[in-house]
């Protein structure tokens, strides 16, 4: 896909694997990554079906993310902003938390409300970045807590979400966003005012995220060692024969990964055609 010359050809040979149960004829760019995450999506729900009840929540904060994607189209439709997606928000199912409550808000500080009361968590502003920003520790937080097996992966997760907000966009985290997130990284890495105070501070589950990096800039290196980690791990986990729940959290991360790189694969397409490798520059 990714050496396609055109995102139609892309789509063609997508229309070929796991991903064509959403995809349609004539589809933009961003439909098209919108039917990736959709059959990602459905796959997981599947997964879960299968599980025990223990099993199935694993999978459901694992899955966090469409929860958070699902609130932040809320919002944007909410404030009257073009939605970043064409799609109608994603079907959770029994992988939702708090999604159905939250849909029903009809404003920015009653969206917040809900949060606080439920398992996310107050944000501690009702604006799309504090918003988003604090799902995401949140979720991160969480899986540390309850899946074992991707506590690192959350870690280095949360670790480059900060550095991206704090020290690259130049976002102050919210104080309940701030608390929260210490008690992954550690108060002295949250607190840390520079890039460099705030990696040598790391805990030493996150550490590894950053290691290497010389500025805030470099970020997407990490971003890319990030996902191939997820990978590797994931894969390792499927192979292992050890009795528990890292079979499935194998499962998620190679899924997870897979549609990451077809989602790339579909945007290389769209420019024109490339070398996978190119994957692994920013955009």
């Amino acid at each position: 896909m990714a050496s396609a010359p055109t995102l139609d050809a892309a789509l063609r040979y997508l229309g070929g694997t796991a991903y064509r149960r959403d995809l349609a004829p004539g589809m933009s760019l961003a439909e098209a990554q919108q039917a990736v995450a959709a059959t990602l999506l459905w796959h997981l729900r599947v997964l879960a079906g299968w599980q025990p009840r223990g099993g199935a929540a694993v999978i459901r904060v694992l899955a966090a993310g469409f929860e958070i994607s699902n609130t932040e189209e809320h919002l944007r439709s909410m404030s009257g902003a073009v939605p970043a997606r064409s799609h109608l928000p994603h079907v959770l199912g029994a992988l939702a938390t708090a999604w159905p409550r939250l849909a029903r808000t009809g404003a920015p500080d009653a969206l917040r409300a809900e949060l606080a009361t439920s398992v996310w968590g107050d944000p501690g502003a009702d604006t799309p970045a504090a918003v988003a920003t604090g799902m995401r520790v949140s979720a991160a937080v969480r899986t540390a807590d309850s899946v074992p097996e991707a506590a690192r992966w959350a870690a280095g997760r949360l670790a480059l979400l900060i550095a991206r907000e704090v020290f690259l966009v130049g976002r102050p985290l919210t104080g309940p966003s701030a608390r929260t997130a210490t008690r992954l990284l550690g108060r002295a890495a949250v607190a840390a005012s520079s890039f460099a105070g705030f990696q040598r501070r790391l805990s030493e589950p996150a550490r590894w995220a950053l290691d290497g990096l010389d500025a805030a800039e470099d970020l997407w290196r990490a971003e890319t060692r990030w996902w191939e980690r997820l990978a590797r791990d994931g894969s390792e986990l499927l192979r292992a024969s050890r009795p528990g729940s890292g079979p499935v959290v194998g499962a998620v991360a190679v899924l997870s990964t897979d549609a990451w790189r077809a989602r790339g694969a579909l945007e290389l397409a769209a420019r024109g055609g490339g070398s996978p490798e190119a994957l692994d520059a920013p955009s």
